[in-house]
C-alpha cells in the first residue's frame, strides 16, 4: 500500500508525480528544485538553492511524522560540478551525526533551467 505525501510547504508537483510517495515505513522524496513554495520563486545562490530543495524535502518529510535523521540516502543534480563545493557546505547544515548516503552528479539540465535539483529516501 502507498500513500502520497503532499504540502503547501513545498511547490507543488509541475508533473504527474507525488511530491513524494510512503511505503512500507520508506518515504520517496521527489526532486525538490530550489523554489520557494510561498513565492514560486528560486532561491538565489547555491547555498540558498540547497538550503530551499533541503528545507522543501524537510517539510515534505513532515508530512509523514519524520524528519532529516531519517533520511538514508539523497542525490543532488547540478548543472554545473563547480557548484559542488558550496552546495556540499550548505548540505552538511542539514545533518547531524551520521549523514546520509549520497551521490552527486552534473546534469546537462534540470527542470525549469534549475542549477540543483535533490532527492531523498527515509526509513522510520
Amino acid at each position: 500500500m502507498k500513500k502520497a505525501l503532499s504540502t503547501s510547504k513545498a511547490p507543488a508537483a509541475i508533473g504527474p508525480y507525488s511530491q513524494g510517495i510512503e511505503a512500507g515505513g520508506i518515504v520517496f522524496v521527489s526532486g525538490q528544485l530550489p523554489i520557494n513554495p510561498a513565492t514560486g520563486e528560486f532561491a538565489e545562490g547555491i547555498a540558498a538553492m540547497t538550503r530551499q530543495s533541503l528545507t522543501n524535502i524537510k517539510n515534505i518529510l513532515a508530512e509523514a511524522g519524520m524528519t532529516m535523521d531519517n533520511v538514508v540516502k539523497t542525490s543532488v543534480f547540478l548543472a554545473d560540478m563547480d557548484d559542488f563545493a558550496e552546495m556540499n557546505a550548505e548540505y552538511a547544515k542539514f545533518f547531524e551525526g551520521t549523514a546520509p548516503a549520497r551521490s552527486a552528479v552534473a546534469v546537462k539540465t534540470l527542470p525549469k533551467n534549475a542549477r540543483l535539483e535533490i532527492e531523498a529516501i527515509a526509513v522510520k
